[in-house]
């Protein structure tokens, strides 16, 4: 007997839906607070279909986009959880909206506003290029991309990637030392 859309599902119906083993959820559970089980006698969780769609855009990005666990929750916290559902859903069009409201709610700020480092490469006068958003390539600007093989500095967007990149190897060397 199949259950509507609508209701409530045990954590057996989800992992076995979504092919995650029970105690992977569980372990979400605790990193990501928005995903909220409705909890009955016995500690039984049931999920709500948004519970349920949530999860299937946060492992999308964890398992098939190798999103870390703080980069996803960095998602969540700048996008919101419609973000991610429609990720989960392959709603790319939502996707794209939910990222362009974001871009405009972004209020620039004025040149004496913004925090200066020691190595800012910032014109007098001139507002800093807002930092890139890399998902799919959203937001992403002319100028971005591939460094060219002529230029003898890194931008400051392309150092960050770079900075990035680095952490998440070193957590992927981390966890393979692990195993071993």
């Amino acid at each position: 007997m199949d259950k509507s859309p609508d209701a409530f599902r045990t954590i057996s119906e989800v992992a076995e839906d979504l092919d995650l083993p029970q105690h992977v959820l569980r372990f979400w559970e605790t990193r990501f607070n928005q995903i909220k089980p409705m909890k009955r006698g016995g500690g039984r969780r049931y999920y709500r279909p948004q519970d349920v769609e949530l999860i299937k855009g946060i492992r999308h990005m964890l398992y098939d986009q190798g999103y870390t666990i703080k980069g996803v929750q960095k998602l969540l916290r700048e996008n919101g959880n419609h973000f991610l559902v429609a990720i989960g859903n392959g709603d790319m069009a939502a996707v794209e909206a939910i990222a362009q409201r974001r871009q405009a709610e972004q209020v620039p700020l004025t040149p004496a506003a913004q925090p200066r480092g020691a190595d800012d490469e910032m014109l007098v006068g001139q507002p800093r290029v807002k930092p890139s958003r890399r998902f799919f390539g959203l937001g992403k600007s002319d100028d971005e991309g591939p460094v060219q093989p002529d230029s003898s500095k890194l931008s400051r967007d392309n150092r960050a990637l770079l900075q990035e990149a680095l952490f998440d190897l070193l957590e992927c060397k981390r966890l393979l030392d692990q195993v071993r």
